[in-house]
């Protein structure tokens, strides 16, 4: 099953759902090891260049993601607690809003000296606004939006385990196997 049902995730949902998972844990663990990087450090120009490129392409997904999610039926959610389903939406909205400012914010660390942002050697991300301290400023936004959605995925990972383990719900099920 390649698209949502109105009681199951297919499988291109899963799929963006883990992967960017993947990416942005993978990206926040880079983020740490990167700040304590000297500009001497053998490893410091590669992680930079590591870090943005997969930044952009993990913005390129998650865009992709939201396209895919509006084109596509929800599945209801389990359980009759309707204060859960609210929390569980504005969660997942705030993710989305969250990882759309991140983006920002990095674009902004990554061009604040007007050079243009290098993907993989594929492709060049424009720099389009330069300002003041914007790296400065910029890089404070990033660190503190970073923690928020890890703080905010860890309170999304103990939900789905709840309903899981608890709730003994198909919550968890549902996002790891299309049509369950």
């Amino acid at each position: 099953m390649i698209r949502n049902t109105t009681s199951a995730y297919g499988w291109v949902s899963i799929a963006f759902h883990w992967l960017m998972a993947l990416a942005v844990f993978g990206l926040f663990g880079l983020g740490l090891y990167m700040v304590e990087l000297t500009y001497y450090d053998a490893w410091y120009r590669g992680s930079l260049d590591l870090h943005k490129s997969a930044g952009v392409m993990l913005a390129l997904a998650w865009l992709l993601r939201l396209i895919w999610k509006l084109r596509n039926p929800q599945p209801q959610p389990l359980g009759n607690k309707v204060w859960e389903h609210k929390v569980a939406h504005l969660t997942h909205i705030l993710l989305y809003l969250l990882m759309l400012a991140l983006f920002v914010s990095g674009y902004l660390i990554s061009t604040a000296d007007g050079r243009a942002i290098e993907v993989f050697g594929l492709f060049e991300l424009p720099a389009t606004l330069t300002h003041a301290n914007q790296e400065d400023v910029a890089g404070v936004i990033h660190w503190a939006l970073a923690w928020s959605i890890m703080m905010l995925a860890g309170l999304h990972a103990v939900a789905a385990i709840k309903h899981h383990w608890l709730d003994k719900d198909k919550t968890l099920v549902r996002m790891l196997k299309p049509g369950a």
